[in-house]
């Protein structure tokens, strides 16, 4: 090593004297030529030796083309790890492990999909950008500048995924297992589908008055991520419709690739919604630019957790037992009334918040104009949620279902923890939402129920597709595996909290 550190420093001297600096490409091409050197013996009027310039000048091609060799090889032998990476592999890897379940064809399906679009983006990386070190630094509004005055459209080579099905098919552990497979250099982003929406209404708002902050939030976008994962794409805000159109031909003229799941098939999005004519563009773009596959699968694996804990319950009676258990979750702090700021300066009223832990009543948290904004600022701060008294929903409550259904999205995504009394049990809490097919089975003569049937049956499609997901997530929720995994996260949590206080207690020692 010291000899070849001399032989790097004489080198440098070298070029020194020569006011001119060597390029490492330069010496592997063999360019050091006799008449070079001699003139370079020239130059420092006989201090070196002709001999002695060789022998440095060899010394340094030597080991620069050993650096240049370690460097191929060890370019070729991550080309060789990513060929063989992928989800499919992490996948068997899993079944060999046991953590999840042999023999699902559905899946396996699926996963030859992800694993192909998994080896496109790596074939493609540099033409898709994916690489955040080496793509543009420019931030989104200057990128938005630059195409004013130079209009340009670039697809990206590979199209995406749109994976749809039934509850509990294991889409979101499909696409989670493709995601954390990706280079960590990637320009990549997971997200769910509400989050994502509030973040571009959030953006929008920051360029309003602009001749299109569609256009600047989806170079902010892709700037940020080109490679966009969207969990739950589920359409029920008119708002939400109206924008996605032109924001996903923006994201998509940017080279964005989207790969989602969702309940629904892309022709089914966002079906009997109000303006609906002006959402049909989209989903012909969604078609275009991803492949729609659907999963299906005879198991739903969320309903395979062990035995329930008893934080679910049946009767409106429990309302008392479900206060003894909350102050029994928040111990010696005494609970009081917060608020949680979420966006846009709006703040959402906790009756009773301690340790962690807050405390609402339905009407409070699903009767009142709140959505997913609220609920995401109620989590960011929160991880346990104690709920008294979630109803049967029907016609009469339809506009709390949408909000409920919202809530139990939110908090499975943020593997939240929930305590709740209900009128009845998660599978039986739906009972009088039905889709306008179901209801055409039931009476064939009209979609809405005819006289003399239930008056509180609600014909709503959107709730209707919903409504499984919902309860099995609830019932998901309940299961050993999902609160043991809620209290990993919490202990992580404390302990991370717990470095980070020493750590900051270490650092004012020292300035102390």
């Amino acid at each position: 090593m010291r000899y070849l550190a001399r032989s790097v420093w004489q080198l440098r001297h070298l070029s020194r004297v020569l006011g001119a600096e060597i390029s490492s490409k330069g010496l592997e091409r063999g360019w050091i030529a006799p008449v070079w050197i001699s003139s370079v013996s020239r130059s420092l009027n006989g201090s070196f030796h002709y001999r002695e310039i060789t022998g440095y000048m060899n010394q340094a091609v030597v080991f620069m083309r050993t650096l240049s060799t370690s460097a191929a090889n060890d370019a070729t032998a991550a080309a060789t790890d990513a060929a063989r990476a992928g989800p499919l592999m992490e996948y068997e890897k899993r079944i060999v492990s046991g953590e999840l379940v042999d023999g699902d064809c559905f899946q396996l399906d699926t996963l030859r999909l992800l694993q192909t679009l998994y080896d496109q983006l790596v074939e493609h990386e540099d033409a898709c950008q994916l690489d955040r070190y080496n793509s543009s630094k420019k931030s989104g509004r200057s990128r938005w500048l630059w195409s004013r005055l130079i209009p340009q459209s670039s697809y990206a080579p590979v199209r995406g995924l749109y994976l749809y099905g039934g509850v509990g098919t294991g889409k979101t552990m499909l696409m989670d297992l493709f995601y954390e497979q990706l280079p960590s250099n990637w320009r990549k982003k997971r997200i769910h589908f509400h989050d994502f929406m509030l973040n571009v209404h959030s953006r929008l708002q920051k360029h309003k008055g602009l001749a299109d902050p569609l256009e600047v939030v989806a170079a902010e976008i892709s700037d940020e991520s080109i490679l966009l994962c969207l969990d739950e794409f589920m359409v029920t805000d008119v708002a939400d419709a109206l924008i996605l159109n032109r924001l996903f031909r923006h994201l998509f003229n940017k080279g964005v690739v989207l790969v989602s799941t969702s309940n629904r098939a892309p022709d089914q999005l966002y079906e009997g919604g109000l303006q609906r004519d002006l959402f049909l563009p989209f989903i012909e773009t969604l078609k275009e630019r991803c492949i729609a596959h659907a999963i299906g699968s005879s198991t739903d694996y969320r309903k395979m957790g062990s035995a329930e804990q008893g934080l679910y319950l049946v009767g409106n009676q429990y309302g008392p037992l479900l206060k003894q258990k909350f102050h029994s979750l928040i111990g010696q702090e005494k609970p009081r009334p917060q608020v949680v700021e979420v966006v846009m300066g709006r703040k959402l009223q906790v009756p009773l918040g301690a340790n962690g832990c807050a405390y609402f009543p339905f009407e409070e948290l699903c009767d009142r104009p709140l959505g997913a904004a609220d609920y995401f600022g109620l989590f960011k701060k929160f991880h346990t949620l104690a709920l008294e008294g979630v109803p049967k929903f029907g016609l009469h409550n339809r506009t709390a279902a949408y909000r409920f259904v919202t809530l139990v999205d939110v908090m499975y995504e943020n593997r939240a923890r929930l305590l709740c009394t209900a009128e009845t049990p998660p599978v039986e809490l739906f009972e009088r939402i039905v889709t306008v097919a179901d209801a055409l089975k039931v009476s064939p003569r009209s979609s809405r129920a005819p006289k003399g049937d239930d008056p509180d049956l609600c014909v709503d499609n959107q709730l209707g597709f919903a409504k499984d997901r919902t309860i099995s997530r609830l019932t998901e929720m309940n299961s050993k595996e999902y609160l043991e995994q809620h209290e990993a996260n919490l202990h992580r949590s404390s302990e991370e909290t717990h470095d980070n206080g020493d750590m900051l207690q270490s650092r004012q020692l020292v300035l102390d």
